[in-house]
C-alpha cells in the first residue's frame, strides 16, 4: 500500500473570517475549504439552492427531442428507452420509463445484457427493436459515441434520441437528437450532470412542451439522487441541489423496491445519507449488471409488488457477495500478472480469459488504490480484449484512449474511468503505447496519493454539537467530501484487527482528556504493530450499532508521531 501524503490547507484569513463569523468557527474553515468565503455563497451551498438558470432547453437539441416525444405520445408511437446496465443507467433508464407512461406514452425499457452484447447501443439490438416495432429509441446514460448504430436507425426508419454525459468523439452520431452538455457549443451551464441528470432535464423539456404537472416530475428525483451519487460525478453546482431534494424523497421511500432494497442493506430510510448510497444500495444494484442481466435492477427499481420487490432485492444482496468475492480473487491475479513483467511500470495492465466482464472495473480500481497509478484490466475471448480502466488526477485516461484510437473498435469514458474494445492482434501494440503515454506524462512525478484534510484539531475540542455543522455539508461526497480532520500525538488504548478477513482495524484512542473508539477500514494490518503515540486523518460521525449510538473517528490514514 502506497503511503500517503497529508495536505492541510492554510487557515482563513481575517477577512473571510470576519465575512463567515454567522457560522462556527470549524465550519467557517470547512467552507472556506471549498470556496466559499462570502455570507451569500455560504448560504447558497448550505441551503443547496440550485443555479438561478436551470432551464432544460439551453441543451443542444432538446427542444427537438421534446417535440418527438410529443409527437410519439399524442399518436400512440412505441418508445423503446435503451439503458446502460450501471446504476446511473439502470436510474435513467426507470425514469424515463415512469415519466412517458405517467405521461401516455407506449414505453418499454431494453437495456443490453453485459456479456452478450456489451457496453451501450449495438446494431443487433437495434435491428431487433426496429423489428419490433419501435418508432423512437431514447438512448440514456450512452450513445455519445455509437456512430454506425445511429446511421443503422436511420436506415431502418427508427428515429433515435441520444441522451449522455460521456465525452463526445470528434464526430457526432446522426441521431434524430443528441442531448449532452459536453458537447461542443452547448449551452447548458452544469456540464457535470449524470446520465440520469441528463435523462430529467429531458422529462422536464417534455413536461414543459406538454403543459405537464410538476407532480410527474418530484417523484423522480429519488431516482435521480441514485444514479448521480453512484456515478461518482462532483456533488457540486445542480447535482448537489438534484441530490438534496432526492435524498429528501429517499427517506420516506415511495419505491417499494428501494424500500425492500434498504432493508436487506440493514439502512434506515429515515437516516440515509450519500454514502449509504455509493457503498450499499449502489453496489447492490450494480452486482446484478456485473453478474448477469441488470434487467433485474431495473425490475427492482420499477416494482410495486411488495412480494417480488422483496424477492429481487435478496437477489441483488445475494450477488453482491458474491461479487465481492469475486473482485478479490480477479485483483489478486491482475496484480500478480500486471506486476510479473514490468514492476515499475507507470501504467499497469492485466488481461486473461477466465477474468469475469463483469468486475474487471472494480478489480482496476484496487489496483490503483493499491499502487496508485493507472490500471487496466481486461477480459479476453478468442477475438476480442474488453477492458476497464481506472486512472489517477495525473492521467486523463480517455485522452489517452483518444490517442491510440486507431487501434480500437469500441471505447469512451470520463478522466478517471473509461473503458475499451480491442482485436486481441491488436493488443500488444495497445499496451505499448498506452505504457508509453502514461511514462511521458508521469515520469518525475511524486506519484503518492495525497489526503486533504481540513483542518487540525484536538481530541477535546471534537464536540458533539460538531456533527450538526457536518450533517449540513451533505450530500458529501465525489466533488464535496466529507469534512477530515488530523489529530496528532494520539494515545493507543487499544487495538485489534476485526472483519471476517481481519482485514480491519478497531482502536480505543486518548488524548489524556478524552477517549474515542476508532475504526480504520482495510488497515488491519496495522494490528499489533501501532507505536505507542499515532497521528490520525479522520472523519467525524455518528456510530449507530443494535440501537446504541458513540461518536466515532472513521479512520482514513494512520502515521507514527514524529
Amino acid at each position: 500500500m502506497q503511503e500517503k501524503r497529508w495536505y492541510i490547507p492554510p487557515p482563513l484569513p481575517p477577512e473571510t473570517d470576519k465575512a463567515l463569523q454567522g457560522y462556527p468557527p470549524v465550519l467557517r474553515q470547512i467552507l472556506y475549504n471549498r470556496g466559499y468565503a462570502s455570507a451569500e455563497a455560504a448560504r447558497r451551498f448550505l441551503e443547496a439552492l440550485p443555479p438561478a438558470d436551470t432551464s432544460p432547453f439551453q441543451l443542444t437539441d432538446l427542444e427537438k427531442a421534446a417535440a418527438r416525444v410529443q409527437h410519439a405520445i399524442e399518436r400512440g408511437e412505441p418508445i423503446v428507452v435503451y439503458g446502460d446496465y450501471d446504476v446511473d443507467g439502470i436510474s435513467a433508464t426507470a425514469l424515463l420509463l415512469d415519466f412517458l407512461q405517467a405521461a401516455g406514452g407506449r414505453a418499454t425499457p431494453y437495456i443490453p445484457h453485459r456479456f452478450d452484447e456489451g457496453y451501450g447501443l449495438n446494431q443487433d439490438a437495434i435491428r431487433h427493436l426496429s423489428e419490433q416495432g419501435a418508432a423512437l429509441i431514447i438512448a440514456v446514460d450512452c450513445g455519445i459515441r455509437s456512430l454506425a448504430e445511429a446511421d443503422l436507425a436511420r436506415q431502418l426508419g427508427t428515429d433515435l434520441i441520444i441522451c449522455d454525459h460521456h465525452h463526445p468523439g470528434e464526430t457526432l452520431p446522426q441521431a434524430l437528437a443528441v442531448i449532452d452538455p459536453k458537447r461542443a457549443g452547448d449551452a447548458y451551464p452544469e456540464k457535470n450532470l449524470a446520465g440520469v441528470g441528463v435523462a430529467y432535464k429531458l422529462a422536464c423539456g417534455i413536461a414543459q412542451k406538454m403543459g405537464l404537472p410538476d407532480e410527474l416530475l418530484s417523484p423522480l428525483l429519488d431516482l435521480v439522487a441514485l444514479g448521480t451519487v453512484a456515478d461518482l460525478v462532483p456533488l457540486s453546482g445542480e447535482n448537489r441541489s438534484l441530490v438534496r431534494q432526492g435524498l429528501a424523497r429517499l427517506r420516506r421511500p415511495q419505491r417499494q423496491g428501494l424500500l425492500s432494497l434498504m432493508g436487506v442493506a440493514g439502512i434506515k430510510p429515515q437516516r440515509l445519507t450519500a454514502t449509504d448510497i455509493g457503498f450499499a444500495l449502489g453496489p447492490r444494484l450494480n452486482a446484478a449488471g456485473r453478474l448477469d442481466t441488470a434487467m433485474d435492477a431495473l425490475a427492482l427499481l420499477i416494482a410495486s409488488d411488495v412480494y417480488q420487490a422483496a424477492r429481487l432485492a435478496q437477489q441483488l444482496d445475494v450477488q453482491n457477495r458474491h461479487r465481492q468475492k469475486l473482485t478479490q480473487t480477479i485483483q489478486e491475479q491482475a496484480e500478480a500478472l500486471a506486476l510479473e513483467g514490468d514492476p515499475e511500470a507507470f501504467l499497469l495492465f492485466a488481461a486473461h480469459p477466465s477474468f469475469n466482464a463483469g468486475v474487471v472495473g472494480l478489480a482496476a480500481s484496487r489496483l490503483v488504490e493499491r499502487h496508485y497509478r493507472p490500471a487496466i484490466v481486461g477480459q479476453q475471448d478468442a477475438e476480442y480484449t474488453r477492458a476497464s480502466c481506472r486512472s489517477i488526477p495525473e492521467f486523463h485516461i480517455t485522452e489517452a484512449l483518444d490517442a491510440c484510437s486507431d487501434l480500437l473498435e469500441k471505447y469512451g469514458g470520463h478522466a478517471a474511468a473509461a473503458g475499451f474494445t480491442v482485436r486481441n492482434e491488436k493488443l500488444p501494440e495497445l499496451v505499448t503505447r498506452l505504457k508509453s503515454l502514461a511514462a511521458e506524462k508521469l515520469a518525475g512525478e511524486d506519484l503518492r496519493p495525497t489526503l486533504t484534510a481540513d483542518l487540525e484539531i484536538q481530541l477535546t475540542d471534537l464536540k458533539p454539537e460538531i456533527l450538526e455543522y457536518l450533517d449540513w455539508l451533505q450530500p458529501t461526497g465525489y466533488g464535496n467530501p466529507a469534512a477530515r480532520f488530523v489529530s496528532r500525538g494520539v494515545r493507543v488504548l487499544s487495538q485489534r484487527a476485526v472483519g471476517s478477513e481481519r482485514n480491519h482495524l478497531k482502536l480505543v484512542v486518548s488524548d489524556g482528556y478524552i477517549t474515542f473508539d476508532a475504526i480504520a477500514f482495510r488497515q488491519g494490518h496495522w494490528a499489533d504493530r501501532l507505536p505507542p503515540q499515532i497521528d490520525l486523518l479522520y472523519r467525524f460521525e455518528l456510530n449507530e450499532f443494535r440501537g446504541r449510538k458513540s461518536l466515532q473517528l472513521n479512520v482514513l490514514d494512520i502515521k507514527p508521531s514524529a
